[in-house]
């Protein structure tokens, strides 16, 4: 094992040597504008944890994202619920702020125009071919950057911190669509701990303690509360405010660029796989297909990874080197019915300007942190 996460660290150290010395140009970040909350009733929390999320999505599907969309339709698609710890909950609309050229050409919707590539077999759902995952074992690897950046919901899920005090997670571990499940009522999220914290000593048999720390708001997008799920899961994602800021490093968010211009053309993810109980695991690929707001791989995963912030090296004009950061967040499991073949992915929802503007705006409470380039 120790073997294996050597050879794994050495991969993530040295993977930026291969990188191309072309890097893409600055993204435009635009502008919203909330209103004040609308109170609305309290949640019933009456809908189940479907941890197991899988969808179908045909050729009209897939390219969806390549029509242009309205100020109007992307204004309502971005408001947002918040529900508050007391399970009182407001609605926020927002105003999309750019001028009509940009909308025209499509230049806040479309990242990247969605394309096939060349289809691999399927050999068995979620987990293809050999077991490409990684269990993450420990001190110095648990708390290690990025593996440290990875935290449990306790609905089933996983989720990335992505500032001190906030968590990026799937929609769909907190709400169905409908309603909120049941264990968003006191929803946590639980940090993982070295088995020999308290001074025991580590044996392979000893599974990371887990120290749990309560929401005090969460944030689901308008996106995802309105539409059936073929449409909701491009707005898969929800934003989980802790009641106390954490101590430990956590990764940036960026507008996920083309997979060609990641390092090494990969994503990765670190997630808790229901099928390894109390373990933190670690999984890279290439990604295989795109679409305006989805990203389509054949990373090994099982429910449980579902929340988990995707990531990749993307590069930073204002830092000048290349950085990991969270383009992502991994939803589920998706049939895809193109040119009459059925192929099947595990997806995750990109970061598009506009999701980017809004997860920025819910992390900072104010619109001009994120405003700029």
């Amino acid at each position: 094992m120790m073997s294996q996460i050597s050879l794994l660290m050495t991969h993530l150290l040295f993977l930026p040597l291969t990188l191309c010395l072309l890097h893409p140009p600055p993204v435009h970040v635009p502008t919203l504008v909330p209103h004040v909350p609308t109170p609305l009733l309290r949640s019933h929390f009456s809908a189940h944890t479907q941890l197991d999320f899988t969808t179908h999505c045909n050729s009209s599907c897939f390219h969806r994202g390549e029509q242009e969309a309205q100020k109007e339709q992307l204004s309502e698609k971005l408001a947002f619920e918040t529900l508050y710890a007391d399970g009182s909950r407001t609605l926020t609309t927002v105003d999309v702020e750019g001028d009509d050229e940009e909308f025209e050409g499509n230049r806040f919707t479309q990242t990247p125009r969605a394309r096939v590539k060349p289809r691999h077999k399927r050999v068995r759902r979620q987990i293809y071919g050999a077991d490409g995952r990684f269990n993450i074992q420990g001190d110095n690897f648990l708390l290690d950057y990025p593996f440290s950046t990875a935290v449990r919901i306790s609905t089933g899920c996983t989720g990335v911190l992505v500032s001190q005090q906030h968590v990026l997670t799937a929609a769909h571990c907190v709400h169905d669509g409908k309603d909120y499940v049941k264990g968003a009522r006191k929803l946590r999220v639980g940090f993982l701990l070295p088995p020999n914290i308290n001074g025991s000593k580590v044996t392979s048999s000893k599974r990371p303690l887990v120290r749990w720390v309560r929401v005090k708001r969460t944030r689901v997008p308008k996106g995802w509360i309105q539409g059936p799920q073929e449409v909701s899961m491009d707005f898969d994602y929800a934003l989980l405010e802790l009641r106390w800021p954490h101590r430990r490093p956590f990764m940036r968010l960026s507008v996920a660029p083309d997979s060609d211009d990641l390092a090494g053309h990969r994503i990765h993810f670190s997630g808790f796989d229901s099928d390894r109980s109390g373990q933190l695991v670690y999984r890279f690929c290439p990604v295989e297909q795109e679409s305006s707001d989805l990203i389509y791989q054949h990373c090994d995963a099982r429910p449980g990874a579902s929340g988990s912030g995707v990531y990749g090296r993307v590069w930073d004009n204002s830092l000048e080197r290349w950085e990991r950061k969270v383009i992502g967040i991994f939803s589920g499991h998706q049939w895809l019915e193109i040119d009459g073949e059925s192929r099947d992915y595990n997806v995750a929802v990109r970061i598009t300007p506009l999701k980017f503007a809004q997860i920025c705006y819910w992390v900072h409470g104010n619109r001009l942190d994120c405003a700029q380039d």
